[in-house]
C-alpha cells in the first residue's frame, strides 16, 4: 500500500538538522516532489544564500524567503524544507500551519556542531567562535521550532532513511489529515 500525501510537509529546524538529507529521502519514500526553499531563493536571485546576506542583509533575504514559502505552499503538496532561520517569523509559522504542517527535526547542539563545524556555507556561523554561536542560536530558536505542529527528535545513530522513516511514522501515527497510508 502506498502513501498518500494531502498537505504540504514544511522541515523545520536548526541548521544541520537533516532537513534537506531528511526531506529528498522522505519525498523518495512517498513518492511526492521535493522542493529546497534555499535553493528556490537561490535560483529566483541568481547567488548564494551567503552571497544575499552580503549583498542586501538578513533582513532582504528573510522578505524573500516568506514570499518563495507562501508561493511553494499553494502549489502542489511536496516535501518543503526550509531554511534554519525561517520558522522564526510569526507570519512564516502561520502560513505553514494553515496551509501545511510543520515537522520539527529537533536535533541537540553536539549532533548540530558535529554536522556543521567542518562547512563554511553557514553565513550565520561566520564568527571567532563558531560554537558558541550555534549554543547561542539554538537556545534563541527552540522555543519557536517547539511550535511545530509535529516534534520529530533526531538521534546521531539514525540514518537518513530511518529519520525519513521516523517523519512519516509521525506523520500517519499523529496526522493521518496529513498523510495516510504505509508500506
Amino acid at each position: 500500500m502506498g502513501y498518500e500525501l494531502k498537505k504540504t510537509v514544511v522541515l523545520v529546524g536548526m541548521m544541520g538538522a537533516g532537513k534537506t538529507a531528511v526531506g529528498r529521502a522522505l519525498a523518495a519514500k512517498l513518492d511526492v516532489p521535493f522542493i529546497d526553499s534555499d535553493a528556490e531563493i537561490e535560483k529566483a536571485a541568481n547567488m548564494s544564500i551567503a552571497e544575499i546576506f552580503t549583498r542586501d542583509g538578513e533582513a532582504f533575504f528573510r522578505e524573500k524567503e516568506s514570499q518563495v514559502i507562501a508561493r511553494l505552499l499553494d502549489e502542489e503538496c511536496c516535501i518543503l524544507s526550509t531554511g534554519g532561520g525561517a520558522y522564526l517569523a510569526e507570519a512564516n509559522r502561520e502560513v505553514i500551519s494553515e496551509r501545511g504542517v510543520a515537522v520539527w527535526l529537533n536535533a541537540d547542539v553536539d549532533l548540530l556542531w558535529s554536522r556543521v563545524k567542518h562547512k563554511d556555507t553557514r553565513p550565520l556561523l561566520r564568527t571567532e567562535n563558531p560554537r558558541k554561536t550555534l549554543e547561542e542560536i539554538y537556545a534563541a530558536r527552540v522555543p519557536l521550532y517547539s511550535l511545530a505542529d509535529l516534534p520529530v527528535a533526531a538521534e546521531a545513530g539514525l540514518s537518513i532513511e530511518e529519520m525519513a522513516a521516523r517523519v512519516a511514522d509521525a506523520l500517519t501515527g499523529q496526522r493521518p489529515d496529513v498523510l495516510e497510508g504505509a508500506e
